[in-house]
């Protein structure tokens, strides 16, 4: 469950990300290679005495002669990075963790126990106590963001209908609410088949996956997040331009901001494959080992955090000049509550929580940031939905004038159908009725003209 942390830019360290099961098999694999590699160099086999390399089930043992004390740091399993392993240039030589130290002494009856124990050098015994607990947490922590992920998909796919739906509705500032709304539904679409493609099946078969459909996966996913954070900043950008600047044309400024929306991730994640298909293709593109090609993507999206946080600021000090005016009314309480309104109203629009961990260590606070980014992170689509579709006063106006008017024609539909029960029971609609009536209406108006026009 550890790759849950993958779902956004700003997760932990490779090392907490990876499926414990993924840790072992990867650390076995380099085990047994770095065993036989070792046996070559120190030509070891069945005929010189000694102890064979070995792969305990939590760490690596390298070859050694009767007599010698091999010494490992703790593994990577707790979290403890052993970069190191054995040296196979000098045999003597080991960079062991500073945390942790376990020693075995090879024998004329093979490998001795490990000493001090696992338990006690490495909290083996703490970490075994705490893997139902961790198991229960990465769950909570999946089935939290599964829930906000489904709300935000629904609720926003209903603001898309009415948006799309009423042409009152339909200018610049939402139709970048639309684009926003779009990116958030591919997130949340591109969640849920990530986790269909790699987790579904709760075994560790995804350790070694490297298929296309897999690699295509996970560059979709990247695309729709990195789109999301850039059309927050988006948001961020327009508001501020319209704030700045008295006239400004709008539908020019669109096209570049559709540019940058969409243009920008496409650019970035396909740098990012071809750099992985030549440098680093290994499994499934979920592990970013490479931290330098990660940062292709990460890159971009930590700078359009920082700068949407820049323009968060700036708009703060324009609204607070522009609410001190003498031109506006209302005492001074009146006034910052306005302006705690408005700052509220723009923390989901321009994604500012994000800020919160963006720029501290990536070992700190790792469960809080899941909980944050992934958890409450996965209701922003919600949230933004709910503000700037469902309780805008333009929307909800538009809606009540339908209303309305759906509630009129139906009554003149009841009253036509009592009052030409003929015409009713032939098969014609209240639309098709009202139009009738409308049509007779002018007919006869047009008669009565005419026949004065004869008269006089």
């Amino acid at each position: 469950m550890d790759g849950l942390c993958h779902m956004t830019f700003l997760c932990p360290s490779q090392a907490a990300a990876m499926h414990s099961d993924c840790i072992l098999k990867k650390e076995e694999a380099m085990c047994l290679e770095k065993i036989e590699r070792a046996n070559e160099m120190m030509g070891l086999n069945e005929s010189v005495p000694g102890c064979p390399g070995m792969w305990d089930n939590i760490t690596c043992w390298r070859p050694a002669v009767v007599g010698q004390v091999v010494e490992v740091g703790c593994p990577e399993l707790f979290q403890i990075v052993n970069e190191g392993g054995f040296d196979l240039a000098d045999n003597e030589a080991l960079e062991s963790s500073d945390t942790g130290v376990v020693s075995r002494n090879c024998t004329e009856d093979g490998w001795s126990e490990p000493f001090p124990h696992y338990f006690d050098a490495c909290g083996y015994d703490d970490y075994l106590e705490g893997g139902g607990n961790q198991d229960y947490y990465y769950l909570s922590v999946k089935a939290l963001y599964t829930v906000g992920y489904s709300t935000s998909l629904v609720s926003l796919t209903t603001a898309m209908v009415i948006l799309c739906r009423f042409r009152k509705l339909h200018c610049t500032r939402n139709f970048i609410h639309m684009n926003l709304f779009v990116s958030f539904i591919l997130r949340a679409i591109s969640v849920f088949i990530k986790d269909w493609i790699l987790y579904a099946e709760q075994d560790n078969n995804h350790c070694f996956t490297s298929t296309v459909e897999c690699k295509a996966v996970m560059v979709f996913f990247h695309y729709c997040v990195m789109s999301n954070y850039f059309w927050l900043f988006i948001e961020g950008l327009y508001l501020f331009t319209l704030l700045v600047e008295t006239f400004f044309p709008e539908r020019r400024y669109f096209y570049w901001y559709s540019i940058i929306g969409w243009g920008t991730p496409t650019i970035c994640v396909t740098v990012w494959a071809v750099l992985r298909i030549h440098f680093d293709d290994n499994g499934c593109w979920d592990m970013n080992d490479n931290t330098a090609l990660w940062w292709v993507i990460k890159g971009p999206v930590v700078g359009s955090i920082m700068i949407n946080f820049v323009l968060f600021i700036g708009i703060i000090v324009i609204l607070v000049q522009k609410l001190q005016s003498p031109d506006i009314g209302g005492n001074e309480s009146s006034i910052y509550l306005r302006l705690a309104r408005s700052t509220l109203l723009l923390i989901p629009l321009f994604g500012i929580h994000y800020t919160v961990f963006a720029f501290s260590p990536e070992n700190v606070s790792k469960r809080e940031r899941l909980v944050f980014e992934l958890g409450l992170g996965s209701f922003q689509g919600f949230v933004v939905a709910v503000l700037y579709c469902f309780l805008n006063g333009e929307v909800q106006s538009e809606i009540k004038r339908k209303w309305r008017s759906w509630k009129v024609n139906r009554y003149f539909a009841v009253d036509f159908k009592h009052r030409h029960p003929s015409l009713a029971s032939s098969g014609v609609n209240g639309g098709t009725q009202l139009s009738i009536l409308s049509k007779s209406s002018s007919q006869i108006r047009m008669s009565s003209i005419n026949a004065e026009n004869l008269a006089t």
